[in-house]
């Protein structure tokens, strides 16, 4: 019932695109269809599925027309390209290929181009935003006024609020900013990165842990966009030289998302990155996380202790936070209190207390988790250990009855031990803490579609873009503290003697984790090669 009225618009949408043979005017549905596309209540993609399979025309996707040159039709009114949204993108002697973003003008468009031009005419589907963008740069009719107009907007006052706003409200602003984001969601990628430079704003895609080019857009417009995202972000649209943190909920039609964003001054200008962060917690799951069975088997037993400190070692980026959040989804219950102070809180976590970091008040790590113990909790997850003071209140707290679950950077399992004794801590009271060190990266998953192979080909996958991957999987390295291991960071044994003790006790490392899922065919070589290289 929920999608009911998407149906009846699909409806109305295929009875009245027929309806407009040589209307002189917008057709209201046209209107309709996109008033509910600016208001993010149904996507452009949803809409082009919805003129596309009431008409029969195909869909040019973004991704193709990045790699076409398209040059001006020769002769032709501007005002007639900005008015139907029309772009001639191919042609020869007798007939003119045709992008359109609606197909209710689509038979006004072919009887003027067989009048005027004696061509005969083949139509295709585009994104509004992708043409009115497109068009703009072929077809921009004031070069200088363009000029000035740039050099005014990124020259604007501090007390320039009103302006700013102004240019934020555009249309064609709020639909390029709509669209970045639904192509983002499209695309799963986890951050855009907004990033000014001297004569040119590029907008890339973080995905799969690699960033992608996406689309170039003139430097006249960064204001207004940088304008137009922060104020979605409820930041200080006309605050330039100080970085600003913000956090906002996103309609993308049917989809709701959560966006962190985060600015920064640089010579160019605000570079801006938006992270995409899931509301569905059903993501946390230890079994889903690419663990080889017998390390998931052992550390389901090792959250399942009473007291001691379990970390998760990685660099940035490598899912420690996505497993800490999976295992304290597992152990979650309600006979259990569970408190956390993170720095930023990326998930709400049912039955999970979550405190955010916040310096300014002297709410740190070390602060925060000395009045966390006496809150009676069971179960203590410490976003990071950054310091001797954290850790000393953190390891106190697991001597005293409570399972502590936190992250260190550093490359590999032991090398998490001999950073404790690096800031400070005795070797002695780290052994009577530590149960386990899960050391992680994330690889790249073969797409499952191509089999890797649409990098190699000409035509793209529209599965993974042609990257030959799609989706990511973990790769793992447990350190299981044995007594024997308790006995050597007694004595504050260095990280190779650690690393000697626990292979002899049957530590896979991550290379051989890795090498083992390029032998399932699940990753490759060089995805295993990119993540452990440095270790």
């Amino acid at each position: 019932m929920k999608n009911d009225w998407r149906q009846n618009l699909f409806k109305l949408i295929s009875q009245n695109i027929s309806s407009y043979p040589m209307a002189d005017s917008e057709p209201d549905q046209k209107k309709i269809d996109w008033s509910l596309s600016d208001k993010g209540i149904i996507t452009e993609s949803e809409l082009l599925k919805f003129y596309s399979e009431a008409t029969g025309l195909p869909v040019i996707e973004d991704e193709a027309l990045s790699g076409m040159t398209i040059n001006r039709f020769p002769e032709i009114s501007v005002d007639f390209i900005e008015t139907f949204l029309a772009l001639p993108y191919e042609w020869d002697d007798s007939l003119v290929k045709i992008l359109m973003a609606e197909p209710y003008s689509i038979s006004k468009v072919r009887y003027l181009f067989k009048a005027a031009y004696g061509k005969n005419t083949q139509f295709y589907l585009s994104r509004r935003s992708t043409l009115d963008r497109i068009i703009k740069k072929i077809y921009s009719r004031e070069e200088e006024a363009s000029l000035e107009y740039e050099k005014s907007a990124l020259e604007l006052s501090d007390d320039s609020e009103e302006t700013l706003r102004n240019l934020a409200s555009e249309a064609n602003i709020v639909r390029l900013v709509n669209e970045m984001f639904t192509r983002a969601f499209e695309m799963d990628a986890s951050d855009i990165h907004v990033e000014p430079e001297e004569n040119k704003l590029n907008i890339r895609f973080r995905i799969d842990g690699i960033l992608h080019d996406i689309m170039t857009i003139p430097i006249s417009q960064f204001p207004a966009i940088a304008s137009r995202i922060k104020l979605i972000a409820g930041l200080n649209i006309s605050e330039r030289r100080l970085p600003q943190d913000g956090r906002t909920n996103f309609k993308l039609g049917k989809n709701e998302v959560d966006i962190r964003i985060s600015t920064m001054p640089t010579i160019n200008g605000e570079s801006i990155v938006l992270r995409f962060l899931k509301k569905d917690t059903s993501i946390f799951e230890l079994s889903k996380l690419g663990m080889p069975k017998r390390i998931l088997s052992r550390f389901e037993e090792l959250i399942k202790l009473p007291y001691g400190i379990i970390l998760v070692v990685g660099p940035t980026g490598s899912g420690k936070t996505t497993t800490l959040y999976s295992a304290i989804r597992k152990i979650n219950s309600p006979d259990k209190k569970l408190i956390s102070i993170e720095d930023p809180i990326e998930y709400k976590i049912e039955r999970l207390s979550q405190i955010q970091v916040n310096p300014k008040i002297g709410l740190d790590f070390a602060n925060g988790l000395r009045h966390i113990v006496r809150q009676d909790p069971d179960i203590i997850l410490v976003g990071e250990i950054r310091d001797k003071e954290t850790a000393e209140i953190a390891i106190h707290a697991s001597l005293t009855g409570h399972l502590v679950f936190s992250t260190l950077h550093t490359n590999d399992s032991p090398g998490a031990i001999t950073r404790l004794i690096d800031i400070g801590i005795e070797g002695f009271l780290i052994a009577s803490s530590l149960k386990a060190v899960l050391s992680q990266r994330l690889v790249r998953k073969i797409c499952t579609v191509c089999n890797g192979k649409s990098s190699l080909d000409s035509v793209k996958c529209k599965n993974c873009g042609g990257t030959g991957y799609r989706g990511r999987t973990g790769i793992y390295e447990l350190l299981d503290i044995n007594n024997e291991l308790v006995n050597a960071i007694s004595k504050n044994a260095d990280s190779k003697t650690i690393f000697e003790i626990a292979r002899r006790s049957g530590m896979k490392t991550l290379l051989e984790d890795g090498l083992e899922k390029v032998e399932q065919g699940i990753t490759t070589r060089e995805e295993i090669a990119r993540v452990t290289i440095n270790i």
